[in-house]
């Protein structure tokens, strides 16, 4: 098997004298704590978010070079940068990974005014504070909690993945991690268990925070402000819920503005919060900006019962349930008016990398997939954080959907001040992502596979999934009455929105929309298959809906069992409007 040495980021000969490159003047808060908010200077690198949440030690890293946004470029960086030192609860932040190219550019506008009393009000975790004094030479600490890794039950574990580009199983690379391997400089020598199973910092491992800061440049290419920075999450619904309660405030009424079927467990998030949620129009592209933008120019406190809404939450990417994707221009137009209304936009982006190839037709001829990392890179629609001059958008991203869920592991993108609030939740709240799911994602990603060999991955997903969604059209042409059922062939994700016409139900007169959807849901599961209930994803669920739908998925079933379920539904269909089979 390959060994993970030879992988051009696990090369490099330590380099004892590396130092952190420091502006000479530092800016502090009072000491009295009543600024919480601090954004870097404009070359600040790097900043330590405040210079709160300290570890005992700071990552180690030298000075990035002025290279190229590619991976090349990347590489170049890394070896000019020397080995990354971060051992147990180091703090780090992007700052230390990012470009130099991207911090000459203006900063972020900052958003005290849209915090909630409750993020307003959260401080440094005490602890890490105190714990900065570690630094101080012949100190001895009574004062962590931290275990002594000698207790730590698990010595090693070792994975296999499948080889780029391929990805066939037949040839596949091994990756190892041991307790003490940056000690005895083994596996890598970067990261190992002893630091990955003991506490960490909320903001997450410097080793995998520098991969994900380094392949947000790579996508985003040209983040229009200098102040942003990433963070790791426990995955994007965890932090969505931070970012709600950093945002909305049940004291004040606030509310939030969301596609008119939008992500059911995003829906469940917020209403126990107290946050009431108003739904916008959507057509073949997903949320429509004029209907948007007539909600916030209309608006009535007192009729809606709520403030005007502060926060957008939007997928923009094969939109879960519709499958709907925001072409470059639609994403340019929301935009400009969540500006024009001073709208906070939460991204949420779990399948931006599942965008597929055209669809064709059933018989027509595939269009050709790109054929390098960089086609591919250019074709991906330009998300909404690459258009933010502002900093008014927080991206989240995901390894759940194009890596494994279970990993419970993602990141978000957004302005420092945002990113400072969110860390200070994180710290009170899940402390950050599990160490064990951050330790095999960093030797998955960046030592095994590394940025060209996770962005191959990401073009064989989109093969995968254009595929399965290809395979699901051909059964819908097949098997669905065209008179009663359409849909729109998804651009990205891994959902299918089939829209049935109820008005041609010929109980149409006396049943509800509602009705005839659970009728024919029920006949579904007689048959042996489950497809879900549009009317779970509405926003505003006091509102009755004005069509019927149903959401399907092409993720998981095997292509002959896609096509049963197909079949099923459409006998269900034409059993509900009394058609024969």
């Amino acid at each position: 098997m390959p060994n993970l040495s030879r992988n051009p980021y696990r090369t490099l000969s330590s380099l004892p004298s590396l130092k952190v490159i420091r502006p000479t003047q530092r800016l502090r808060p009072p000491a009295s704590g009543n600024r919480l908010f601090l954004t870097s200077s404009r070359h600040h690198q790097p900043s330590n978010v405040g210079d709160v949440g300290m570890a005992g030690k700071e990552a180690v890293i030298g000075k990035q070079a002025n290279e190229p946004l590619t991976i090349n470029g990347i590489k170049a960086r890394r070896e000019k940068a020397g080995k990354l030192v971060a051992g147990t609860a180091a703090y780090s932040d992007s700052d230390m990974f990012k470009s130099p190219q991207a911090f000459d550019k203006p900063k972020a506008k900052r958003w005290d005014h849209l915090l909630s009393q409750e993020s307003r009000a959260r401080e440094a975790c005490v602890l890490k504070q105190a714990a900065k004094h570690l630094k101080k030479p012949g100190l001895i600490s009574l004062g962590g909690g931290l275990p002594s890794p000698s207790n730590f039950p698990i010595d090693s574990l070792s994975m296999r993945v499948p080889a780029p580009p391929a990805f066939t199983g037949a040839e596949s690379l091994e990756a190892h991690v041991g307790k003490y391997d940056v000690l005895k400089n083994e596996n890598g020598g970067v990261y190992d268990l002893s630091i990955a199973l003991n506490y960490g910092q909320s903001i997450g491992s410097a080793q995998l925070l520098r991969w994900v800061t380094e392949h947000t440049e790579l996508v985003h290419r040209g983040i229009p402000y200098a102040d942003w920075r990433c963070a790791l999450t426990i995955g994007s619904t965890g932090a969505l819920e931070q970012a709600l309660r950093m945002f909305c405030d049940r004291a004040r009424g606030d509310s939030v503005l969301t596609e008119e079927y939008s992500f059911s467990t995003a829906l469940e998030t917020m209403h126990p919060l107290g946050i009431k949620v108003f739904g916008v129009r959507m057509d073949e592209q997903g949320l429509l900006p004029a209907s948007m933008d007539e909600i916030l120019s209309t608006w009535d406190e007192k009729a809606r019962g709520a403030r005007k809404p502060t926060v957008l939450y939007t997928v923009p990417s094969g939109q879960n349930p519709t499958g709907a994707t925001q072409g470059a221009q639609r994403r340019k137009d929301i935009y400009d008016v969540c500006r024009k209304h001073d709208v906070f936009i939460i991204e949420d982006e779990p399948y931006y990398f599942l965008q597929m190839q055209p669809y064709t037709g059933p018989n027509a001829p595939d269009v050709p997939p790109p054929a390098t990392i960089e086609e591919f890179l250019s074709g991906l629609v330009p998300s909404l954080l690459a258009i933010d001059v502002d900093g008014r958008v927080l991206r989240m991203d995901s390894f759940s959907k194009v890596v494994v869920p279970g990993s419970r592991v993602g990141w978000i993108t957004a302005s420092e001040q945002v990113v400072e609030r969110y860390i200070r939740h994180a710290e009170c709240c899940s402390q950050g992502p599990s160490g064990v799911s951050q330790v095999l994602m960093y030797k998955l990603v960046d030592e095994t596979w590394g940025h060209d060999g996770y962005l191959q991955w990401l073009m064989h997903l989109r093969l995968e999934y254009t595929r399965r969604r290809n395979a699901i059209l051909a059964a819908c042409e097949k098997y669905l009455p065209r008179d009663l059922v359409s849909w729109v062939p998804p651009a990205a994700g891994m959902f299918l929105w089939l829209k049935v016409d109820h008005t041609q139900h010929p109980q149409a007169a006396t049943k509800s929309i509602i009705e005839i959807e659970g009728d024919i849901f029920n006949s579904c599961i007689d048959k042996g298959v489950l497809a879900i209930r549009g009317s779970w994803f509405r926003a505003e669920r006091d509102v009755p809906p004005r069509e019927l739908f149903f959401r399907t998925t092409y993720a998981a079933a095997s292509e002959d069992d896609m096509a049963h379920a197909i079949e099923r539904f459409g006998a269900a269909v034409r059993e509900s409007f009394g058609r024969a089979s």
